[in-house]
């Protein structure tokens, strides 16, 4: 028996949103204010999601258990198999001692702090993110930066600021595919829009994380090294996220970044190495302890994940594997039985075993092993191990996308949508704010696309604007939110061993997130209401919508976007000349 969605069960549109709200605005309270761990924060947001769903909507219960069993199922495959992978492969390159060599190849490189923080917490921090995502480049950076002698509080809060350009297309693009997923957008027009917006924050973050760590003087001295770092990276970014797909623009652009950056420091260097004033002892500029060859080897594992990463986006590679290793399952009695709009969704999981990205990277981890100096036995014991340290954060990724898609089966989604959609052209303005709301709220950009991604397609549809922009919005936004959000503070203050100091950290980097999501949303506006062009050729059709609306905006919208800039470039100076300060009396 079917069942249709009412998006609006009180009869009064803004008491139906409040109700909607209530399972978001229990997991806000849940991790910001109560500090619940993040998995039984998910867990209990989707009992109360599904209970709502069946008292305030009247969806038969079999019907909410069921989605919200669709959406678990997905939680676990593709998504938490991918995680699961690219922690086993860098979990093996630490158990060989290899990544112990891509440290000391990094570290060599200058003996200047600003360069040191260019290459591990911005371009290598960005390689890690690529391959695994989900706390562990903030981990892995801000300990190698104290182990080089930073303050330990300097290290932490400069690799979450750091980490910002990158996150987007993390651990393996899984943010963007399920974006795409939730949102039933082309996900390759998700990667290209992401792909035209972040490359502008990507040129800037590298200067602004040095002038933040060194003052204005002395950060502008090496803005050639950091137009060098973040120039390559951002053109890196764009180039991959638009002809080959979300999955490697983070582990290329990274790539690209370090080589460029080492092969500049060759020919140019600073005046004067720059060291903290009062920093703790360190070793500052190691020497490369190993050969040529060694140094290649400990990138090699990595290097060969690129490459099957890449050969697995290859369309007709990916349709051989799909043709005899692709198993469909309808969720009997979900499937076509949910009507929206006049029309039945579909609930089919589809389980490519093959040619899912996670199988691509355990393969390249196998075939690293040998590579790396490791035997089956090694490889086995490290894969058990990963399994059981990811076991909560694979119970938070399975309720987090059951709880998406009990709110988007049950209309909960849709009534949000129309709630946001009375802010009428408004909404592009506030929709990476609300992608940064939820990165902050479960700590991952993925979590927040699961979570908004329907949302911000119904509010797009609704008010004329091509929801590929703010799906995009939502995506770019949440990287902003990663700096402030309490895992990444956990995660970062336990790597620099300073538990207990996250306030700290988060009042640090609080104004810095803002503004660069500002950035982004003003970015947006300018996407939707003044270059329309700029989308990309999967949602032409909708951007002639989107133009006709810039054309209705009319030059209030132009006038509000100039002084919104001018605000934000003003409080963007401010808050770097008093960077130093907030982060010294800490």
């Amino acid at each position: 028996m079917t069942w249709n969605i009412v998006t609006d069960p009180l009869k009064s549109l803004p008491l139906s949103a409040f109700m909607a709200a209530i399972p978001i605005m229990y997991l806000f309270w849940a991790l910001a204010w109560k500090r619940m761990k993040g998995h039984w924060a998910a867990i209990s947001a989707v009992s109360i999601a599904v209970i709502i769903s069946i008292v305030g909507y009247g969806m038969p219960a079999k019907l909410a258990l069921l989605a919200t069993f669709n959406g678990m199922l997905f939680g676990l495959w593709p998504v938490a198999w991918i995680v699961v992978t690219a922690v086993f492969m860098y979990n093996l390159s630490v158990r060989t001692g290899q990544f112990e060599i891509i440290k000391n190849s990094l570290a060599s490189i200058t003996d200047d702090r600003r360069m040191q923080a260019l290459l591990i917490a911005f371009s290598f921090g960005a390689f890690i993110e690529g391959a695994a995502g989900f706390g562990t480049p903030v981990a892995i950076t801000a300990a190698m930066l104290v182990g080089l002698g930073f303050n330990p509080l300097y290290a932490a809060g400069l690799c979450l600021l750091a980490n910002t350009a990158p996150v987007a297309y993390g651990a393996i693009g899984i943010p963007i595919i399920v974006a795409g997923s939730v949102s039933g957008i082309d996900q390759m027009a998700i990667s290209q829009l992401v792909g035209r917006t972040l490359p502008f924050l990507s040129v800037i973050i590298p200067l602004y994380v040095v002038i933040l760590m060194s003052g204005w003087k002395k950060g502008w001295e090496v803005w050639p090294a950091a137009l060098v770092s973040g120039g390559s990276f951002a053109v890196s970014q764009f180039l991959v996220s638009n002809y080959v797909g979300p999955m490697l623009p983070d582990i290329i652009s990274a790539l690209v970044s370090i080589v460029c950056l080492t092969v500049f420091l060759r020919y140019w260097h600073p005046k004067q190495s720059w060291r903290f004033a009062d920093e703790c002892a360190g070793t500052g500029c190691e020497k490369l302890r190993f050969t040529g060859g060694q140094v290649f080897r400990a990138w090699a594992p990595f290097l060969i994940l690129s490459i099957m990463v890449a050969a697995w986006g290859v369309k007709p590679i990916k349709e051989i594997l799909d043709q005899y290793t692709t198993f469909k399952f309808s969720i009997s009695g979900l499937d076509n039985l949910v009507i929206r709009g006049g029309k039945p969704m579909a609930a089919v999981f589809s389980w490519n075993l093959f040619s899912a990205a996670g199988t691509a990277i355990l393969l390249a981890g196998i075939f690293s092993v040998p590579l790396m100096g490791g035997g089956a036995a090694l490889a086995a014991n490290v894969f058990g191990q990963t399994i059981k340290t990811l076991r909560w954060p694979i119970v938070s990724i399975s309720s987090i996308l059951g709880f998406a898609y009990i709110m988007n089966f049950s209309g909960m989604a849709t009534t949000l949508g129309n709630a946001f959609a009375a802010t009428g052209h408004f909404f592009v303005f506030f929709s990476p704010f609300l992608g940064w709301l939820g990165v902050f709220m479960t700590g991952s950009d993925t979590s927040s696309n699961a979570l908004f991604g329907k949302l911000q397609e119904v509010t797009a549809n609704s008010i004329g604007v091509d929801p590929v922009i703010t799906v995009s919005a939502n995506t770019s936004g949440g990287v902003c939110g990663k700096m402030i959000s309490p895992q990444s503070l956990s995660v970062a203050t336990a790597a620099v061993g300073l538990v207990g100091k996250e306030s700290d950290i988060f009042r640090f980097t609080l104004k810095h997130s803002i503004i660069l999501t500002t950035v982004i949303a003003i970015l947006a506006n300018i996407q939707a209401y003044l270059l329309p062009w700029i989308i990309p050729a999967y949602s032409k059709q909708a951007a002639v919508v989107t133009a006709a609306a810039a054309k209705a905006a009319g030059s209030g919208g132009v006038t509000a976007l100039i002084i919104t800039v001018a605000l934000v470039l003003v409080v963007m100076a401010i808050a770097l000349a008093k960077g130093r300060t907030a982060i010294q009396t800490t």
